[in-house]
């Protein structure tokens, strides 16, 4: 049993995206709507995602745009705000992600109470976000030193947001080379073109790595989701539970409720 089936108690659980509007500092940020509106959307959508019952949640600054490697310290304090007004409506463990900066992700964790968090650890990129260098080394030995070791870290090795690693590399020398040096908690592997791809390049990546489970990142939806399941330990999952299916939209606990009853009848086979 892996860590994060052990944290919401069922098998291959799936990782739902509360994702944040624009928040201050933010080009987008709405002024006029404020913190208010921004916690107003949080809260539907984490109601939403909870009335449909999935296993876990994850609070994103999703609409950040343009992301930063390092944030401001802004971002980190206004997502603790809103993950803090929510806390007392929080009924399933959650993470966090604040978007691309792994040490923001981690102090963010510690301070809300968060069991685990997602972020780009290992890698070197090229990205519309210029070169995109990342120090997996200061990342955990931060962690340890502000005692966040009990917060898990979810590695995003293949991000699927405008970046290509700088090294010509495979997946799966990718996922291993990583487990061997960092001793992830998680990896997350993002959804790959073509559908009939993914489950045989899950299975392959999970059987070259020795203890470290993986769940799929992006891309998941009701029609593939067993598939991508059968080569996984979970799965995080975002514009599926939106309403209909786009990007831009707050969550529908319809499609919330349809996607985790195809989820559960895989389970009953388990």
């Amino acid at each position: 049993m892996t860590w994060l089936e052990e944290l919401c108690g069922v098998k291959k659980p799936i990782i739902a995206m509360c994702h944040l509007q624009p928040l201050p500092g933010d080009p987008e940020y709405d002024k006029n709507g404020g913190m208010d509106k921004v916690l107003d959307y949080a809260r539907k959508d984490l109601h939403a995602l909870q009335e449909g019952k999935v296993d876990t949640i994850m609070f994103s600054n999703e609409f950040s745009f343009p992301y930063q490697t390092k944030v401001d310290t802004i971002t980190v304090v206004a997502m603790a705000e809103i993950i803090g007004e929510l806390k007392k409506e929080i009924k399933i463990p959650f993470g966090v992600d604040c978007q691309y900066d792994a040490n923001a992700s981690i102090d963010l964790a510690l301070a809300t109470g968060a069991s685990y968090m997602r972020e780009i650890i290992t890698g070197t990129y090229a990205s519309d976000f210029g070169l995109w260098n990342t120090d997996p080394s200061t990342t955990l030995r931060y962690r340890n030193r502000i005692g966040a070791d009990h917060v898990k870290i979810l590695f995003s090795i293949n991000p699927s947001s405008a970046a290509k690693y700088m090294a010509d590399r495979d997946l799966v020398s990718i996922a291993k080379s990583v487990e061997f040096n960092f001793h992830p908690d998680t990896l997350c592997v993002a959804g790959l073109p073509g559908d009939e791809s993914d489950e045989a390049m899950l299975k392959e990546i999970k059987a070259s790595l020795k203890r470290t489970p993986i769940v799929c990142d992006a891309g998941c939806n009701a029609e593939n989701i067993v598939r991508r399941l059968r080569g996984s330990d979970g799965a995080v999952v975002a514009t599926s539970f939106k309403k209909d299916g786009i990007f831009e939209n707050l969550v529908d606990v319809k499609r919330v409720q349809d996607f985790i009853d195809v989820v559960n009848d895989y389970r009953k086979s388990l």
